[in-house]
């Protein structure tokens, strides 16, 4: 069985990193990296920087994006600039994007990863919760997808990758706020390949699984009866995104790439058990 690469808890670089794509994949490339400042996002920096790119990482926390552009700058030797954006505001977008375009000349790579999300059964879901995660995840992956379209890709290209969830496949407890949103950005990720392929512009999503420190990490037992038996980490969903947004993908478009070690076909579908390490706050 294959071992999964070295990764570390948090928000930290890793100490050390074995290349197994070429080092160079996207030398001089630059991503754009909504959610960048933490977790997923912020792994998928820093593998996206170890081949030679360049990014920009955006969230709505400032302290958070400038700290983790210090990091992943001093750990990789590539320029990261870090944005205060709200991917929900169409004005500050087109902003951010701006100045993106300003320091860079170019963006070619866009991680649609900034994501709102928390267990929740639908009958406590209030009505804001449930619109909140709907215009951070489905709202905001159209608003800066639509923004770099028409300032950047509609005319030079592109790759769009959007990290969503295999929430909606079959429907989760639970989630029905979450996996509403991810199922809709799936959508719109082949309603976009299908339209803005012409243009040369590839778009897929990347379904993530249960993760190490993730927010389903509490159901590791459950999650170890899946056809890999065990948790995956945050170095491999980079590899998996940095696959999708690299010419190695040429000819996927509109794909649905699942990185979860197969959890989505066995994960027990366990109301008392999500519940047992639940926090049921939706007050967002």
């Amino acid at each position: 069985m294959a071992q999964p690469p070295p990764d570390v808890e948090g928000d930290d670089c890793l100490p050390a990193y074995r290349h197994l794509f070429c080092p160079d994949l996207l030398r001089d490339k630059v991503a754009f990296i909504t959610g960048g400042g933490s977790g997923i996002g912020f792994r998928i920096a820093e593998i996206f920087m170890r081949h030679g790119c360049h990014t920009v990482i955006a969230s709505r926390s400032l302290p958070r994006v400038l700290m983790a552009a210090r990091k992943l700058a001093g750990a990789t030797g590539r320029r990261c600039l870090p944005l205060c954006m709200d991917v929900r505001a169409p004005p500050a977008v087109m902003a951010a994007v701006d100045q993106a375009l300003k320091e860079f000349g170019r963006i070619d790579i866009l991680i649609n990863c900034a994501a709102g999300n928390f267990l929740c059964p639908a009958g406590a879901l209030s009505f804001n919760a449930f619109k909140t995660v709907m215009d951070i995840d489905t709202g905001g992956t159209f608003n800066v997808s639509r923004v770099l379209y028409e300032k950047f890709f509609r005319d030079h290209g592109g790759v769009i990758v959007n990290i969503t969830a295999t929430l909606g496949n079959r429907g989760q407890a639970l989630q029905v706020h979450a996996g509403s949103a991810k199922a809709a950005v799936d959508a719109m990720t082949r309603h976009l390949a299908v339209e803005w392929g012409p243009q040369n512009i590839r778009v897929n999503s990347l379904a993530p699984g249960p993760i190490s420190g993730g927010p389903q990490a509490g159901l590791s037992t459950k999650v170890t009866a899946s056809p890999l038996q065990r948790l995956g980490n945050k170095t491999e969903i980079a590899h998996s995104v940095l696959y999708l947004a690299s010419p190695l993908a040429s000819y996927v478009t509109g794909a649905v790439l699942v990185a979860d070690g197969g959890a989505w076909l066995t994960f027990p579908n366990d109301v008392k058990g999500l519940a047992d390490f639940a926090s049921f706050s939706s007050k967002l």
